[in-house]
């Protein structure tokens, strides 16, 4: 049997860097997933490697069992029911391991996710030998969560092998976890995210693994209910960005105008809150989506205009917006800014020429599209022959 699980991405709708200064962000998922496969070998196959192979690089590695067993003795001797941070002493044993792989300098960023795939393995798993196959949608390092998906469908294909998930094996479709199962999907997949990213938030992997959408302020989240559908152009301006950067030049801002910037972030949190009252409150016709939609296209523009205010836009976004208001959509950054994605809101109305037309614009300038729906569900599973 093979196991596999997919965990979406994420976009963030409202309030990215006002939420660092404690103020109110809205975050949800979109339907591009990351994919994870686990099968392990019958008798005949003969095998005590432990392989990961990541489809879209065209990487492979392995480890022998007795090696993983022998630096991480720890790993063997906890419960998979408890979630635990991998120690320094770990840590240490890990970059080793991923280091004899001499994975190209060109691809040296992806170390840290293979490090996270070592101790999430050897933690939920123990030491048995394994192939895992990883595919994603997600561009990688564009603010989309590629990272947390990762996290989380790791996580949730290593718990959907053993006994601490009940899942119908022989359902041949996409199956949900329980409360308590996605709970502890969450908490695995965060200590991935831990090694990924030293000090992450919790909200990548808190959206991928239960879905739909999440407003959050000074480390509170709280689930939040779509009542209407969403449907973005996601454009990536391949912009590489420097989250750190951009996070520490926005504080600088507000040391130097405080006064200001605390109304520009108040402003963001109006927003933050008013966009998920708007997305939460009954849809009963057509007619008031299409007004629903009118209102947060102008609550992206302007969250958008705030973010220009806080200088973390970029000429590449600059490019999209210009685009896309000549189409009369609206469209705003998403996440850290400074390149990365941007989001347009596709009404329900808009004619899917016009679609066809913006995207073919902006490829024509080197940017990446993709359409998604907002809000769907987080994190399944499914069981199936291995091809």
């Amino acid at each position: 049997m093979e196991a596999k699980a997919r965990a979406p991405g994420k976009i963030i709708l409202s309030g990215e860097h006002a939420v660092v200064h404690g103020f109110t962000a809205v975050a949800a998922s979109i339907d591009l997933y990351t994919y994870v496969s686990i099968r392990f070998p019958t008798p005949s196959d003969n095998h005590d490697m432990l392989k990961l192979q990541l489809k879209d690089m065209g990487l492979e590695f392995s480890w022998p069992i007795s090696k993983i067993a022998e630096v991480l003795p720890e790993s063997g001797s906890q419960s998979s029911s408890v979630p635990i941070s991998c120690s320094v002493e770990s840590s240490k044993s890990i970059a080793a391991l991923v280091e004899e792989q001499n994975i190209p300098e060109a691809k040296i960023g992806l170390a840290s996710g293979v490090s996270a795939f070592l101790w999430l393995y050897s933690s939920i798993q123990r030491f048995k030998p394994a192939t895992v196959v990883v595919t994603s949608e997600l561009p990688l390092g564009s603010g989309l969560g590629s990272s947390a998906a990762f996290s989380v469908a790791l996580a949730a294909a290593l718990l959907a092998c053993t006994d601490l998930v009940s899942l119908d094996v022989n359902d041949q479709g996409w199956l949900s976890f329980g409360e308590k199962e996605l709970e502890l999907v969450n908490k695995w997949a965060f200590e991935g995210e831990k090694i990924i990213h030293g000090k992450p938030s919790g909200i990548d992997n808190t959206v991928s693994t239960y879905g739909n959408m999440i407003s959050f302020r000074s480390g509170n989240l709280t689930h939040i209910r779509a009542n209407m559908p969403l449907k973005m152009l996601i454009t990536n301006t391949k912009v590489g960005r420097n989250t750190k950067a951009l996070v520490a030049g926005l504080a600088e801002r507000t040391l130097r105008h405080p006064d200001a910037m605390s109304f520009v972030f108040s402003a963001v949190d109006a927003i933050s809150k008013e966009l998920a009252q708007i997305i939460q409150s009954p849809t009963p016709d057509d007619l008031s989506v299409t007004e629903k939609e009118g209102k947060i296209e102008e609550l992206m523009e302007m969250n958008q205009g705030l973010l220009q205010c806080m200088g973390v836009s970029h000429a590449a976004i600059e490019t999209v917006l210009r685009t896309t208001l000549k189409y009369k959509l609206a469209s705003k950054l998403t996440g850290a800014g400074g390149g990365g994605c941007v989001l347009t809101l596709l009404p329900t109305l808009l004619s899917g020429t016009v679609v066809e037309k913006v995207i073919s614009e902006l490829e024509s300038c080197g940017l990446q599209c993709f359409t998604a729906g907002i809000g769907g569900k987080g994190v399944e599973i499914s069981f199936g022959v291995p091809s």
